[in-house]
Order: C-alpha cells, then structure tokens, then sequence
C-alpha cells in the first residue's frame, strides 16, 4: 500500500509540473507563426507593454512555480544562443514534457521515456543538420528572405538588415562573440538607416565644444581624465601634498600632448575635471565622458585607437601616437541625441538605426529588428531549412519510421519526440484559423507524394505549398539549439521525483 501510495505521490508531482508547463506556454502559443497575434502585458501601476516577442512575454510574466521557470529558462538560453526561436523552443519544451507524461501514464517506465526522449532528439537534430542548405555569400535571397520572416514581414527592417550585414562582411559574421543584432537601435522619430559606423549613446561635455569633428584624431581613455589621485591620508601630510601638486603640474603638460597629437576627440570611461574641460573648450575637443564599455570597445575597434589608462599621458608624444585612432567624421545628432563615428580608419562597422513614429512602439520595433538580424546572422553560420514549420513535421516522420528499427520501451519516448515536433506546426494552423489535424495530414501526403521536406502550407489559404519556392526560411541553427534546449530542460522536469520547499536561510 505504501510503494502504491508513494507511486501515485510522483505521478501528482510529474503531472503537477506538466499543468505548469502547459500554462507557461499557452502564455506564447498564440504568437506564433504569421498569423499570431500580440499578447499585452500590463503591470500593477496600468503600465502596458504590448508584444509579439515570445522571450519578453515570459521574462515579463509572473511565474512562480519552479517547473515552469525552468521553462523560461530555455527561453533566456535559446534568445542567448542564436537570438530567436524562443516561442518554438517554449512550444517543444511544453509539447515533450506533455508526450512524455502521456507515455508514463500509458504504463511506460519514466527512465525509458526519458532515455527515449534523448535518443529521439539527438536522432532529430541529426537530421535536420543533414537538411540544412547552406549560404555562400551575402547576395543570396534566402538571407533576405529569412530576415523577412523573423522580422515579422516587415520589409523596411529585412532591407535594412541585409544592407547593415554586407556592410560588415560575412567573416565578421562568422566571429565567434560578434552579434549582428547588437548593431540594431530603435530610435523614436529617426528614419530607417544604415550608419557606416558607430553610434555612442552620448553627447559632447559642453556645448562650447565643437559638435561635429572632421577628419578626427581620438584618443579613448579607459579612467578619468583627471589627476592621479592620492588618498586622504597621503595627502594630509606634507610630503604628501608636495605629491599632490607634482601630479597635477604633470597633468597639465599631460594635456598639451593632446595638442601635439592634434587629437579632437577625447572618449573617457568616467568623469572630465574642470581643468581638462576649460583646456578641452579652448583648443576646440570635443569630449565625451561616461561612455559605456561596449561603445569604448566598438569605438576603437571601428576607429583603430588603442583603448589607454590616463596613466599612459605619461607617455612621450611619439609613444602615445600608437594609441591614437582615426575617423573621418565625427558629429552629434541632436534629434537623436548620439554621435556618430563614421568611416573609421579601422575594421568597418554599421549601425542599423530603425525609426519609430512613437515611443510606444520603439522597443518593440527595435526586438523585431534585433530577431531578424540574429535570424540573419544564424542563417550565414549554420545554413537555412523550410520554414512554417515543415521541416519539424518531416522529421517527425522520419523519426516514426526509425522507431521500428529500435528495441526496447524507449521507442515510447521517441514516440513522444516525434509527436512533439508537430506541436509548432499545429499551432501555427490554428492561429491562421485552421483544423490542425486536418492540415497536418494534408502536408503529410504531400511531402510524401513530393518527397519534399520543404511541403508546407500556405496560411493564407490553406492549400499546401513549397515553402523554399515561397521564400519561407528559417535558420537551421535556431531549429536545431531549440530542440536540443527543449529536450534537455523535459527530462530535467520529467526526472523530478518530488518537489520540498527548503528552508527559509538563517539570519545572522
């Protein structure tokens, strides 16, 4: 009676878990695909935030059960990983973690669905990996036409996309810790463009300064521009304070090297004392205090400056020349409120600047944006597979017709896999209005008929169709980390035993 008892206790728990995870994704569900709508999100003082972007609905959300944070977990990871695919990554997630209790519940041993479950996804991502066609060079249509899908056919925001990564080149795109998406910027009332450089989120120290700087000479500065410092205590004696005043001498010669130099633009990492100010204001640079890091970085990257401490001013003028970067021109926009730093002398760089009419939409453009350059960039380094959710359903009948080749209960479990799999597919159905079982089989003749993965169906009137003829593509790397995510994070869920609130920490 007891072991009976204890069995039901972990198929409470198991299905506890399973109603979490289901209600985590009936939170994006109706978002996917190109008929999927908006879900609004709306906090406790009335602020309204409306989105089509799976990660930010379910980072926004309120969840507190453990199992279906684990959810969103894979969310942040895949939006992490490649940039997009978070609501097909949730949607797997929820589709395995449902199949596979649905396998225990049928008798099947939990260790044999999980063991199952592993082999099916590693069998899946295998295929889809041999699916997937490749990209040569920047020029071809498939990039645009997976910039098109993932930015949510929005035409202006793939051209531009496109046009920001043939300014930056394909081996840029292939660095391992370059994201084509962090030169996206949404800007409120700023047209659509591409910047053939850097923007930094700034404007210059004073307005006596010059706004705009042509042929720029520039010197960024990881510190202050500002005298060494000596501590309190230091400075209260009087050996101290002789110090003190070296120091400072030595900062004001300092500064005339920047003459020497003929620099015209200071980047300085925190604050610019009074004294380099007036000297910056009299000898016509421009200065830009309180960068971030990552503007430095891109900064000198795009300009070939060498990022200094201001110790290095100690340097002699033809030392410090080896730091010094170059840039065509240099301006502060001031409807933007950003410099802009063009045509450096270093690597070529690009800002995609995307306009807005207002700031209700600014975020939400600037993430649809962010998705098709991340789709974009995925699509280069991995290749490209048919989208609408038809290579899924391929798989999974590949998947069906490898389970007869295997022994044992885990077949159970790439049983779930492959039911799994049309869960997208089945969604996307829906949202356009459409019986899911009906399509599904629809498809499933016609890629058999065909023998095309690329058969897929049209959502606007639900015939099928080629979905590499209709130029709907997807990145074969954001299918593929999705899979892979959902299937490590449904056997994590499906192997808790019980779920025990621990202890409140001791205070001290």
């Amino acid at each position: 009676m007891d072991e009976r008892k204890a069995g039901e206790e972990r198929l409470s728990t198991l299905f506890h878990n399973v109603n979490a995870v289901q209600a985590v994704a009936g939170s994006v569900e109706g978002t996917i695909g190109p008929k999927g709508l908006d879900t609004m999100l709306v906090d406790e003082e009335g602020n309204v935030l409306i989105t089509n972007d799976g990660v930010t609905i379910l980072e926004e959300m309120e969840v507190k059960h453990p199992a279906a944070r684990m959810v969103i977990n894979i969310a942040r990871a895949q939006q992490d990983k490649v940039g997009d695919g978070t609501t097909t990554a949730t949607l797997l997630a929820s589709a395995l973690v449902t199949e596979g209790a649905n396998q225990v519940r049928r008798g099947v041993p939990i260790a044999k669905v999980i063991a199952g479950i592993q082999q099916g996804v590693r069998e899946a991502a295998g295929q889809l990996e041999r699916m997937a066609l490749h990209i040569d060079n920047l020029d071809d249509e498939k990039l645009y036409h997976t910039a098109l899908i993932a930015g949510r056919e929005n035409e202006d925001i793939a051209r531009l996309v496109m046009e920001g990564a043939k300014l930056i080149g394909i081996d840029k795109i292939f660095e391992k810790d370059f994201r084509l998406s962090d030169l996206v910027t949404a800007c409120e009332g700023a047209e659509n463009e591409v910047v053939p450089g850097v923007l930094i989120h700034q404007h210059p120290l004073s307005k006596d300064m010059p706004q705009t700087v042509e042929n720029a000479k520039l010197m960024i500065i990881n510190d202050a521009l500002a005298p060494e410092e000596i501590d309190d205590e230091a400075l209260g004696t009087e050996r101290g304070f002789q110090r003190y005043l070296e120091l400072k001498e030595a900062y004001r010669r300092n500064l005339e090297k920047l003459i020497a130099l003929g620099i015209n633009v200071v980047v300085v990492e925190k604050s610019c004392d009074s004294i380099a100010e007036e000297f910056c204001i009299d000898n016509g640079i421009m200065v830009l205090h309180r960068v971030k890091r990552t503007d430095r970085e891109r900064t000198a990257e795009h300009t070939g400056a060498r990022m200094v401490k201001r110790t290095a001013l100690n340097k002699t003028v033809d030392e410090l020349m080896r730091f010094i970067g170059k840039a065509e021109r240099i301006s502060f926009d001031e409807n933007l409120r950003q410099i802009r730093v063009i045509k450096g002398a270093g690597i070529p760089a690009a800002t995609m600047v995307i306009g807005a009419s207002t700031g209700e939409v600014v975020g939400e453009r600037e993430r649809i944006a962010k998705d098709a350059a991340a789709a974009v960039q995925a699509s280069v380094r991995g290749g490209y597979l048919p989208g609408g959710g038809s290579a899924e359903l391929y798989v999974s009948h590949h998947l069906e017709q490898w389970r007869t080749t295997l022994k044992g209960m885990e077949g159970f479990g790439v049983e779930a896999v492959a039911n799994a799999l049309r869960r997208p597919l089945s969604q996307m159905i829906q949202n356009a209005g459409f019986n899911p079982l009906e399509k599904v089989e629809l498809i499933k003749a016609a890629q058999d008929e065909w023998g095309r993965s690329s058969m897929g169906l049209d959502f606007d009137t639900g015939q099928c169709a080629d979905m590499l003829q209709e130029g709907v593509v997807d990145p074969a790397l954001v299918k593929i980390h999705a899979l892979k995510t959902a299937g490590e994070v449904s056997q994590a869920i499906l192997r808790i035993h019980t779920v025990i609130r621990m202890k409140a920490g001791e205070e001290n």
